[in-house]
Formats: structure tokens, C-alpha cells, sequence
């Protein structure tokens, strides 16, 4: 009896250990997608009065939660009884990806961001209350999108693997993708506001507390137009390594290229032909409008 229950332990210790290493194997798969989610999220999360900001980043983070809750069941279910849907969905992800890297880059070259000066001390607490909701609904709608990219590049790591191995590999790698990401927004939400106070406290503006404060409140804004340009660029090449490892006509035309230089210029491809049908659409759905 002694020894099955040793047995027991000694199979389940295997199978951790199992789960543990193909985590890590995913995890690096998914790295290329965090770039982009800590910079939509550290964008979104900005930009409220100082005591709103971390009630704003919670309320995404279990909206973050609910969307890995929801993902998570249903990629099993297809990875148990569909698996060969996998790889199709992480394709049409792919593509996904790669029209957003193209359509930053579009609207980076174009110069057609809007920066939206929003005047909220003319605003009425209600009026705040309702714009607040309607960027943390972004902001998580956002998140449920990446989500399912993290979950099914994750799953496309571990399908070999057996069914538990991949829940608890999968699992641990969402999850984590979760705590890590908006844990490194909070900091950087709340560094200018630590610059302040250091700023505050410094008692000549010469002081190095003072000149350190000024660093991190100048830095702010360009850290997260950093990991924007690091985001972009990541999205291209998580959606051309995609292509790549799962196109064979592909891989064999570009084998030539350096691994990364190919995956580069495959997600700048395919990003340019998705934005393309995406403006192509939208100018025949507005012609269409203007005659009816």
C-alpha cells in the first residue's frame, strides 16, 4: 500500500516536472505577444486622476482574468476532441496580428493618430464614471483578443504532449501572462506619480532625488511608446513565425533568410494583404452608403 502511494507521488512529481519544462517552452513562444499587451494596457490605464488609475488597472485585471476563464475551457475542448482546429485558428490569429503590426506602422507613416485631449475637469463625476467604463470595456475586449492568441500559441507548443500536461502548462502560461503584464503596467502607471512625490520631498532642485524624480517623470511617455514600436514589431514577427513553422512552401522559398528577417518580412506580407482587404472593404461599404 506504502509503495502506491509513492508510486502515486512519484507520477504526479513526473508529470509537474513535464508541465514545468513545456511552460517554459511556452512561455517563450508567447513572449513576442506581451510586448504589444503591456503597451495597449499601460496606454490604456493612463491617463485618469492619480486615484483612479490603480481601481482602473484592478477592474481590467479581473476582466483579464474572466477572459482566461473563459478561453481556457474551450481551447481544451477543441485541443481533446478537434486538435487539428489548433493550428488553422492560430493561422487566422496570425493574420490578425500581422494587420495590427501593419496598421500601427500605416497609421505611424501616415501620421493619422489622433491625440484626444479629453478636458476632464470640465466633466461632471457621472460623465467621468461613464468614459472610465468605456475604456476599461476596451480595454479588456482588447485583452480577450490577445488572450486567445497567448492561450493558442501556447496550446500549439504542447499538442504532442498529453491532455493534462497541456491544461497545466497552457493554465500556468495565461495566468502568469496576466499577473505579469498588468503587475509591470501598474509600476508603470504609477511611476510618474513616484516622480512627483520625489520631486515633492527633494529640498533643492539640484538634489539627486530631485533629478531622479524628473527622470521618471519625463520617461512615462516614452517607455510606452518604446514597447509600442517593441509590440509592433513583435506582432510581426509572432505572426510571421507562424507562417513559417506552419507553411512549408513558405519556409522552403525563405530558408535563405535569417530566421528572424523572414519572419519579419512574411508578417509584414501578411499584414499589408489583410489591411488591404480591410481598406479595400471599407471604401466599397462607403461608396454603397453614399449611393443608398
Amino acid at each position: 500500500m506504502t509503495g502506491g502511494f509513492f508510486a502515486i507521488f512519484d507520477d504526479i512529481a513526473s508529470l509537474l516536472d513535464d508541465a514545468a519544462a513545456m511552460s517554459k517552452v511556452a512561455t517563450k513562444k508567447t513572449a513576442g505577444i506581451l510586448g504589444d499587451d503591456l503597451a495597449v494596457n499601460a496606454q490604456k490605464a493612463s491617463g485618469f486622476a492619480a486615484s483612479r488609475e490603480l481601481p482602473v488597472l484592478w477592474a481590467i485585471t479581473k476582466g483579464s482574468f474572466r477572459n482566461k476563464l473563459i478561453i481556457l475551457p474551450i481551447a481544451f475542448l477543441f485541443s481533446a476532441f478537434a486538435p487539428w482546429t489548433i493550428v488553422p485558428i492560430l493561422m487566422l490569429g496570425g493574420i490578425y496580428l500581422a494587420y495590427e503590426g501593419v496598421e500601427k506602422i500605416y497609421e505611424y507613416i501616415a501620421d493619422h493618430k489622433e491625440s484626444k485631449k479629453e478636458t476632464q475637469t470640465e466633466l461632471s463625476e457621472d460623465e467621468l464614471l461613464k468614459i472610465e467604463a468605456k475604456k476599461v470595456k476596451s480595454a479588456i475586449t482588447t485583452d480577450f483578443i490577445l488572450s486567445i492568441e497567448i492561450v493558442i500559441i501556447a496550446l500549439g507548443t504542447v499538442l504532442e504532449q498529453s491532455l493534462m500536461i497541456q491544461i497545466i502548462a497552457v493554465t500556468v502560461v495565461a495566468f502568469l501572462a496576466t499577473i505579469g503584464v498588468y503587475g509591470f503596467v501598474a509600476l508603470l502607471v504609477r511611476m510618474d506619480d513616484f516622480g512627483f512625490t520625489l520631486i515633492e520631498k527633494a529640498q533643492d532642485e539640484k538634489s539627486f532625488i530631485h533629478k531622479i524624480g524628473r527622470l521618471l517623470v519625463i520617461s512615462l511617455p516614452k517607455v510606452i511608446r518604446a514597447l509600442t514600436v517593441i509590440g509592433t514589431f513583435a506582432m510581426l514577427l509572432v505572426a510571421g513565425g507562424i507562417f513559417m513553422h506552419n507553411v512549408h512552401q513558405i519556409h522552403e522559398v525563405l530558408h535563405f533568410m535569417p530566421s528572424l528577417l523572414g519572419e519579419l518580412f512574411v508578417g509584414i506580407i501578411v499584414g499589408s494583404m489583410a489591411f488591404g482587404v480591410h481598406l479595400t472593404y471599407i471604401k466599397l461599404f462607403k461608396q454603397t452608403h453614399i449611393k443608398t
